[in-house]
């Protein structure tokens, strides 16, 4: 069974950010607050914190391969699917993002009362 992707707004423009000198930035939608990243002119969205120790993804930095790394222990995880790439076994919730015509939006997956409804 798929799950339903509702699709939000972020911005009309990449410009509309507030990118940290770490190309991130913190947005909330949904009642969400999600972790954009800026790598290679494309937007990523992922989770606010690591699922690992709690630590604020935002503050952390994109390396060469476009892992983004965690702040606190250094855990990396794919920006494209979220998986650990340091070894930890750790999964970070990515999110789609499209750019559009008439801006940037994320898809949030829609669940029932208990996830699977």
């Amino acid at each position: 069974m798929s799950k339903k992707i509702n699709w939000h707004k972020l911005a009309d423009a990449v410009a509309d950010f507030s990118w940290q000198s770490n190309n991130m930035c913190v947005a909330e939608v949904a009642g969400k607050k999600l972790t954009l990243v800026l790598f290679q002119d494309a937007i990523f969205a992922t989770a606010f914190k690591c699922p690992h120790a709690s630590g604020v993804m935002a503050d952390g930095f994109v390396d060469a391969a476009g892992n983004i790394v965690c702040p606190l222990h250094r855990y990396k995880f794919s920006l494209k699917n979220g998986r650990n790439t340091s070894g930890e076994g750790y999964y970070l919730k990515v999110y789609a993002v499209e750019q559009r015509e008439d801006g940037i939006y994320v898809g949030i997956e829609s669940s029932g009362l208990f996830g699977w409804l």
